[in-house]
């Protein structure tokens, strides 16, 4: 009996030392794949929190815990409202991830922990004042909306509008016919766009070009490229997702794009690094790293880091009074112009409206004559779904959208977990559809667009 006691003292003695050694290898060296949950859940638990207003119980049970990896279940956070930092530990203890608020910046991930260092890279810049819209006024002028009650129904019809929806709105000749949003949700809710940034970023690259801080076509772009393939790697070529860059966006384990994301403090330096996989024009690959250094590019040639900083409130925001939009930036200070902005829907609406008018806002041109245009037209290498200017030429998956009966000049901004923007110039048309919907749930928003354009359909029908 003394032996098997002794034995059993030895059996625990041991599971206690391995217990302590995997405690040890957790807090020294913890891997990557923790860091990125974690890294994930902090800016996520941040952002929602200090952008969108929400409770910070609500978001990491709903927004991180219930749709994510099964390890995200076991993250635990440390929200400090009063320096509006957000920690995340896995188990409590482990694989520390954060973030922080940064003010008119929103929050940023801070993947090596120095709060102060990421602060210093934007918190003495302050941006110019955007008026919120009056709410006795029409919108897009003012807040005040008119809707179809035709339209609403649709956009409440669960099997239209999916799970997770948070905010929908549809534009039409300019003004909002239908909205409606998740419970907890409201229009004074910015709601993040993730990929739908994209084309914001793309915008604004518009902009440098109409104001004529960047020269079309620019080639030669990174001095860090010169000496090798890179060097002819051109503007245009980032815009079409044709760089020939190697990128890896996979999500949900340790990839480029989560890398970037939620590890890197300087995402553009990391995806600077990025080795040629194909020569430059010549394949198609979906890549944010593409995407942060398209705002690497415009914001060294709109001037310094104040003018860099501010110019999406000057250059875009401003002039299409979207008030609430806010981009965020990586701890260096560089926007992560792949993936985070948030905005309102009906700012999102309005944004959606400027591309409706071919970049025309209020009688002027602020993107250059054929650049929305670009993003209805196919690059050279996607097989015709993705396009020359940071969109897409389909709705999620499908080959095309022609067995939806969509009309051909349709085109997409989308986003992670069920971000998406339907723009149809042709009938003055855009759908915005805001919501926490994995691709796993299969939900496609088609059918809602093609519902929307059939009661538009029936106005015109002769009587």
């Amino acid at each position: 009996m003394r032996r098997i006691y002794r034995l059993a003292g030895w059996a625990v003695l041991a599971l206690l030392l391995l217990l302590a050694v995997g405690a040890s290898w957790l807090i020294v060296s913890p891997p990557a794949l923790l860091l990125v949950g974690s890294g994930y859940a902090a800016k996520t638990v941040c952002s929602s929190v200090f952008v969108s207003g929400r409770d910070p119980q609500a978001v990491l049970a709903r927004d991180v815990q219930a749709p994510g990896h099964p390890l995200l279940r076991l993250m635990r956070q440390d929200v400090d409202p009063v320096a509006r930092t957000v920690t995340v530990h896995f188990l409590g203890l482990f694989a520390p991830g954060y973030a922080a608020w940064h003010g008119s910046f929103g929050c940023g991930s801070v993947p090596d922990g120095d709060f102060d260092a990421a602060r210093q890279a934007v918190s003495d810049i302050r941006l110019p004042a955007i008026a919120a819209g009056d709410p006795a006024i029409g919108w897009p002028d003012g807040e005040a909306v008119a809707a179809d009650a035709r339209i609403v129904a649709l956009l409440e019809d669960p099997e239209l509008a999916g799970p997770g929806l948070r905010a929908a709105v549809v534009v039409h000749q300019g003004r909002i016919v239908g909205e409606t949003y998740g419970l907890a949700f409201d229009a004074q809710t910015p709601l993040l766009g993730w990929s739908m940034t994209k084309t914001v970023n793309a915008a604004l690259v518009g902009r440098a070009l109409a104001l004529r801080l960047l020269p079309a076509g620019l080639s030669g772009l990174f001095p860090e490229w010169q000496h090798d393939g890179r060097g002819r790697i051109t503007l245009t070529q980032l815009l079409a997702m044709e760089s020939g860059l190697a990128f890896n966006e996979q999500y949900g384990s340790v990839t480029d794009v989560t890398r970037m994301l939620f590890l890197e403090p300087d995402m553009s330096r990391f995806a600077l690094a990025r080795p040629l996989a194909a020569s430059p024009g010549e394949r198609f690959n979906y890549s944010s790293g593409a995407a942060v250094l398209i705002s690497r590019l415009w914001m060294g040639a709109v001037g310094g880091r104040v003018s860099a900083l501010s110019f999406p409130a000057r250059a875009l925001f401003g002039p299409l009074g979207m008030a609430s939009a806010v981009m965020e930036t990586d701890e260096t200070g560089i926007f992560v112009g792949s993936s985070y902005m948030y905005a309102t829907a009906r700012d999102w609406a309005r944004f959606a409206l400027f591309l409706l008018e071919d970049g025309v806002w209020k009688g002027e041109r602020l993107l250059p004559v054929g650049f929305v245009a670009a993003m209805a037209m196919p690059n050279a290498s996607s097989d015709g779904v993705y396009s020359r200017m940071q969109t897409w030429l389909k709705g999620p998956g499908a080959k095309s959208d022609a067995a939806h009966g969509l009309p051909p000049d349709t085109f997409w901004m989308l986003g992670h977990d069920g971000q998406s923007a339907a723009i149809i110039p042709s009938r003055g048309l855009a759908v915005i559809r805001l919501g926490l919907t994995p691709s796993r749930l299969g939900y496609l928003p088609q059918p809602l667009v093609r519902r929307i354009l059939d009661v538009l359909d029936a106005d015109q029908a002769p009587t």
